[in-house]
């Protein structure tokens, strides 16, 4: 279980296997535009609407192909994980459609709307401080005593090649773009995104988007390490992690840049959304716009894909409640 160990490094066939394999049990999601995002940015910019995923978010897709990849042997011990919320609720489904156990590491602070949609889907949660090091803990003691195969969120081959699968839908839904956007936390979701197009369309450039208050990836990259950051304190829950060995080669090698956004700067970006797209996204979705319209320089006049990763939020604390 060590994530020192030599690493697979996923391919561009394994995206094709794993688009195959998670078919019947993800959505193809739309992609949407917005012409007052358009005009407010000077760029064109088609929002990949992974908030009507199955499970609320793209994670479904990794967890999907890992959970439907296993042999029966393996599968029959169930699988375990750790997660703020997404990755969890999705493994929980993915694995709910199998037939197979799901237990869940979450941080107790994790927003109780995403634990309870774990328990909906039939996982266990197990609750832990709200840190990497706990996390990983917990969970290395849940899988030496259950035998569970673990499934972790981002620094998996195979959760990677199943996040692959929404760039390629993005492309052949629209074409070869300038540029796409996407959060980064651990990274699972930017490194499917890089091992897609590099392969179908190499011009095309990615940028990570993250909080500045967890601002990890950004130092890493441009320390050439991985620099990680135990627990830090942003509204975008799901971009907390940090970077992994399978991740950061994908980030290493194809990222154009980590472009950050301030809190009061994602919040803005998720009100937009919501106003003026009339669609349910989470803080960590809303990262790309905010440095989208940061950076409007870099953006203006191109083609841009914008990956809106996930719409579970708890509607009872909605940020700008508070703001």
């Amino acid at each position: 279980m060590s994530e020192s160990e030599s690493i697979y490094i996923p391919t561009y066939d394994d995206v094709m296997a794993a688009r195959e394999r998670i078919k019947p049990y993800i959505h193809r999601t739309p992609v949407l535009t917005s012409s007052y995002l358009n005009q407010l940015t000077g760029a064109e910019l088609f929002f990949k609407c992974e908030n009507f995923q199955k499970a609320g978010v793209f994670k479904v897709r990794g967890a999907s192909n890992a959970v439907f990849g296993l042999s029966e042997e393996q599968a029959s011990k169930g699988v375990a994980t750790h997660s703020s919320g997404n990755h969890a609720l999705s493994l929980s489904y993915a694995a709910s459609r199998r037939g197979i156990k799901a237990s869940v590491v979450m941080p107790n602070t994790a927003p109780e709307a995403k634990k309870a949609a774990v328990r909906g889907y039939g996982g266990e949660v197990f609750e832990c401080e709200p840190s990497t090091t706990a996390r990983e803990a917990m969970l290395e003691e849940l899988v030496a005593r259950t035998g569970a195969d673990f499934v972790h969120p981002y620094n998996d081959h195979r959760v990677i090649a199943g996040q692959a699968t929404c760039a390629l839908e993005l492309h052949e839904e629209v074409g070869p773009l300038d540029a796409v956007v996407a959060p980064i936390g651990g990274g699972g979701m930017i490194s499917g995104t890089c091992l897609t197009l590099s392969n179908i369309s190499p011009d095309t450039k990615i940028y990570a988007a993250e909080p500045k208050n967890a601002d990890d990836a950004y130092r890493s990259l441009k320390a050439g390490k991985i620099i990680e950051d135990d627990a830090p304190q942003t509204v975008a829950d799901g971009l907390k992690v940090s970077l992994r060995p399978h991740t950061w080669h994908f980030i290493s090698t194809y990222l154009s840049d980590v472009l950050l956004a301030t809190e009061e700067e994602i919040i803005e970006a998720m009100y937009l959304t919501w106003q003026r797209m009339k669609i349910v996204i989470e803080p960590s979705s809303a990262v790309p716009l905010a440095t989208i319209i940061k950076n409007r320089e870099l953006f203006a006049g191109k083609r841009v894909g914008v990956i809106l990763t996930g719409g579970n939020v708890d509607l009872k604390k909605l940020p700008w409640m508070n703001s």
